[in-house]
């Protein structure tokens, strides 16, 4: 290796790292390295002089420098950065001008046109024949994508690799032809495989969403089932409603009582006048639980059917108060005869449905009930304390006025028979 490739290896190193902006993750020295050993390696295979291993071996190292000030056209910014680094090192002006004329020759769409031009370019474009492919081919996808040039699919790249490699890219000198085109066929033919396994990959997910969709579409299964799972989802759901209702008013007239019980029995010796408004309270507080009780008291049925039943379709067997004293193996049977006949699944579910209304029928029809009583006894009880605190006032105001006795007979207070209190005079 010369000393002024040694400089020129350098140079590039610290220009990528310094200028070279960090989304460039295909053209990047790594691939700069890789473009130098392909060169050596049809250097070291092929009959060429020092003087023009010296220009290839520039030419591989400062052929991508014009990427560090723009992407388009950067082959002529790498002739102005390479030119002015190699007359700074004292180049000949002849291996100047070969070095620029490799350069220009990396340009994908041209045909090289001299025996340097068209090794550069096959070192150039040397991983289409490699094993590292395809890792370098995602790079490349990648940094289209992120510098915004272009968004590929995995798919779409692959086709755009499947068109470069047949249509856009060829070997030009005898050694890659002989020692990378293999390589590269290989390569070609697993992209096309892999096309292959994709293309029968969609096809075969295209057919099973369509004839999915046509299931849908001609099969009202699909809506019979989801009709009655909606069903009697909502009905279950209901009846925890109800249930929580109740519960609810289980608990405030559960509370309601125990305040009374504490605090108004003990006082009604004393306060007589408290005796129906308390009961009212009570007694409304007393029905709202028993109807409470009553909503949510379940009903279980004999829970055991015959034969006769599962033959005529008669017995339900979605319900458990239907088979719960049934044994285990009669039970399965009948389950078995169940599924057997579509139609008989259907009419299971239906007079589930059915019962389980009814049962919330009745649920919503008791609260209605309990929530009513539990109302009107608020607003009769709350009146009836009202009335009987306001009349006991008064007739001790009407009794006795203070006002009305003289201040000297206030402590000569007699009571007669009916126990009315009088002054003597």
């Amino acid at each position: 290796m010369s000393k002024l490739v040694e400089n020129a290896e350098k140079f590039v190193f610290d220009l990528f790292k310094n200028e070279l902006d960090s989304t460039f993750i295909y053209h990047n020295y790594t691939h700069t390295e890789r473009v130098l050993r392909s060169i050596r390696e049809i250097i070291e295979n092929t009959d060429i002089s020092d003087e023009d291993a010296e220009v290839l071996e520039l030419a591989a190292l400062l052929h991508d420098t014009g990427y560090t000030k723009k992407r388009e056209g950067h082959e002529k910014e790498s002739v102005n950065i390479a030119t002015k680094f190699l007359k700074e090192q004292g180049a000949k002006d002849a291996t100047i001008k070969a070095v620029n004329e490799c350069i220009l020759a990396t340009t994908f769409n041209d045909t090289p046109k001299t025996e340097l031009g068209k090794i550069i370019r096959d070192a150039d474009a040397s991983h289409f024949g490699k094993k590292y492919f395809n890792e370098a081919s995602e790079f490349l996808r990648k940094e289209l994508e992120v510098q915004g040039i272009a968004n590929y699919t995995p798919s779409e790249w692959t086709n755009e690799n499947i068109k470069i490699l047949t249509k856009k890219h060829e070997f030009y000198t005898d050694y890659a032809l002989k020692n990378w085109q293999p390589r590269k066929e290989k390569n070609l033919s697993k992209l096309i495989k892999a096309k292959k396994k994709r293309n029968k990959k969609l096809n075969t997910e295209q057919l099973k969403a369509k004839y999915k969709a046509q299931y849908k579409n001609e099969s009202p299964e699909r809506g019979i089932q989801t009709f009655y799972r909606v069903a009697l989802r909502n009905h279950i759901k209901l009846s925890d409603i109800a249930d929580t209702k109740a519960n609810i008013l289980l608990s405030v007239n559960a509370i309601i009582i125990s305040l009374v019980l504490a605090n108004l029995i003990s006082k009604l010796d004393t306060n007589p006048y408290l005796v129906y408004p308390t009961a009212i309270f009570t007694l409304s507080c007393v029905i709202s639980m028993i109807l409470s009780i009553i909503a949510t008291r379940p009903n279980i049925t004999s829970g055991e059917f015959t034969k006769e039943d599962v033959a005529n379709k008669e017995v339900n067997l979605t319900f458990f108060g239907n088979f719960h004293k049934m044994k285990l193996s009669e039970f399965e049977w009948a389950i078995e005869e169940l599924l057997k006949d579509k139609n008989y699944v259907y009419k299971s579910l239906t007079k589930d449905l059915y019962f389980l209304g009814k049962v919330l029928e009745r649920k919503y029809r008791i609260l209605r009930v309990t929530y009513t009583i539990f109302m009107i006894g608020m607003i009769i009880s709350v009146l009836a304390f009202g009335i009987a605190l306001k009349r006991n006032g008064a007739e001790i105001e009407d009794v006795l006025p203070e006002e009305a006795i003289p201040s000297a007979y206030l402590n000569l207070k007699d009571v007669d028979e009916s126990g009315t209190a009088y002054v003597k005079d």
